[in-house]
């Protein structure tokens, strides 16, 4: 007897599972994986696959899963699947070559971030579950919007930052290390500018102390240190390059997200970036889950506070330095955390190039180098001598002068970079345009905020070269018509959406008291 014919074909597309010839679109849609295939495709019809739909892809060695959009024109044939550069990439494929798609299993973490966006706490077993599928790639950049803005709206308990921080850990890469101790610092964010950590590594190391730093991209910022540093030297290093330079150079400074330790953070980063969003449990355990990874044992925490950075007040930074301690002793972690001034931008360039030559500035020792930016590396990285045993308390500050002073910094931090791939001068922007002070006086406030979108608008820090030159700080004098600022794009366009929004933000940005 022959099977029902409803039966038949079920048997016939599992055994035989529908392919389409794939096309490369060259579509960079930020990391997510994205397919496109014709409305009128046989098999949109034949498996029910609607636009938005998530479709796993496989070309029998890799596989993806995408967001599915269709499309009405000839830019994609009926038998035909176009592929964002996200979704190539996973694949490995060659362009025409046959892709079956299916549908992914259900996607039952879901139930556990729904149940977070109800007040239900999430326990070690669920944020595992979720982060394991956030790294397959199985969440869509809507599911993963969900989650991020669920554990900002419901803010997460001490336990649940700490089971954050070991699901992070657990489904990424760990670095172990044949020495002790093993430093690292980090800024909690929320101060354009305040590039310490290239200096402070070189520090560090020129003492002798072992800092494999790993850091992250902008994530709400117009640059973070993987953006600066990218300007003077390679920073996409897999683990054998890091190690390798690490064990010559005793420091490095890489992108975290090249080395996959705690790879969902990365992946959360770029969610966060798009949301405007930095959640304080989310923001403890995508700090500590990467230095645990990189296998941290003692870390110095830098936390700006003032009325315009990310740490608004001292019961913020009391409540987050808290998290911190607590989440740091569950792994062992000897953490010091320091409270500085966040009222102001540190140096004078807000976005990767600018920021890069400030600290070029700074471990050259020229004169024109700015005072802040030294001033402030000198205190961390003295916390850091003091912290990892290479000094007594209270004489970590002078014995990092020294090292700055007398040109092992500098020294040191040229062999980092030429470890790393080779020592590179970073960008110089083509557009540029002052803001001038539109009456005189004294600048009483700047608005960190603000002045980071202007630099942002100018295309940082996708753009190395863009960003806000400063000519003025607080407590200084102005005359009308002096410059406060100078804008740095590298398209027209950009410098004119920057320029109209600094022109109608002027007193907000600076704020300029008469005398």
């Amino acid at each position: 007897m022959n099977p029902p014919k409803q039966s038949r074909s079920r048997a016939l597309r599992s055994a035989d599972p529908p392919t389409l010839k794939a096309r490369r679109l060259g579509l960079e849609t930020r990391g997510e994986a994205v397919a496109f295939m014709h409305r009128d495709c046989h098999i949109c019809r034949s498996e029910g696959f609607s636009a938005h739909a998530r479709v796993r892809l496989s070309n029998g060695r890799n596989s993806v899963i995408a967001t599915l959009f269709h499309v009405t024109s000839d830019l994609i044939r009926p038998g035909e699947v176009g592929l964002s550069e996200a979704a190539w990439h996973a694949l490995g494929v060659a362009e025409g070559v046959a892709v079956s798609a299916s549908h992914p299993k259900p996607l039952e973490s879901m139930s556990k971030v729904r149940s977070k966006i109800y007040g239900e706490q999430l326990d070690d077993s669920a944020l595992r579950s979720i982060l394991s599928d956030v790294v397959a790639g199985r969440y869509s950049d809507i599911q993963l919007s969900s989650f991020v803005t669920a554990c900002s709206a419901r803010p997460l308990a001490n336990d649940e930052i700490t089971a954050l921080t070991r699901a992070m850990v657990a489904v990424g890469d760990r670095l172990s290390w044949n020495r002790s101790p093993i430093v690292d610092k980090h800024c909690v964010g929320g101060l354009p500018g305040n590039r310490t950590t290239p200096i402070i590594v070189a520090i560090a190391a020129a003492c002798g102390l072992t800092m494999p730093k790993t850091s992250s991209r902008a994530i709400t910022s117009p640059a973070g240190t993987a953006d600066t540093m990218e300007t003077l030297a390679p920073v996409d290093l897999d683990l054998a390059t890091m190690r390798r330079v690490v064990e010559q150079e005793g420091a490095c400074i890489a992108w975290g997200g090249a080395v996959r330790l705690s790879p969902a953070d990365d992946t959360l980063i770029r969610v966060e970036r798009a949301l405007d969003l930095d959640s304080e449990g989310q923001l403890v355990a995508s700090v500590l889950s990467k230095k645990i990874a990189a296998g941290s044992s003692h870390v110095v925490i830098d936390m700006p506070v003032g009325p315009t950075a990310k740490v608004r007040s001292s019961e913020d930074a009391q409540s987050l330095s808290r998290h911190l301690a607590s989440v740091a002793t569950a792994f062992g972690l000897k953490l010091r955390t320091v409270i500085t001034d966040g009222s102001q931008p540190v140096g004078r360039g807000i976005g990767p190039a600018l920021e890069a030559r400030d600290v070029l500035a700074v471990l050259r020792g020229e004169k024109a180098a700015p005072d802040d930016l030294r001033a402030r590396s000198l205190a961390l990285a003295g916390v850091l001598l003091e912290l990892g045993g290479k000094t007594a308390p209270g004489e970590g500050e002078h014995l990092a002068a020294q090292i700055l002073d007398d040109g092992r910094a500098w020294a040191k931090f040229q062999r980092i970079c030429e470890a790393q791939g080779g020592m590179r001068a970073p960008p110089v922007s083509t557009t540029r345009h002052p803001v001038m002070a539109a009456r005189g006086g004294v600048i009483i406030a700047i608005d960190n905020r603000r002045l980071a979108r202007i630099a942002k608008l100018a295309g940082a820090p996708d753009a190395k070269a863009a960003g806000v030159e400063l000519h003025m700080a607080v407590g200084k004098h102005v005359e009308a018509g002096q410059p406060l600022f100078t804008i740095h794009a590298e398209t027209d366009g950009e410098l004119a959406y920057a320029l109209e929004y600094a022109e109608h933000n002027d007193e907000a940005v600076m704020t300029v008291e008469d005398q």
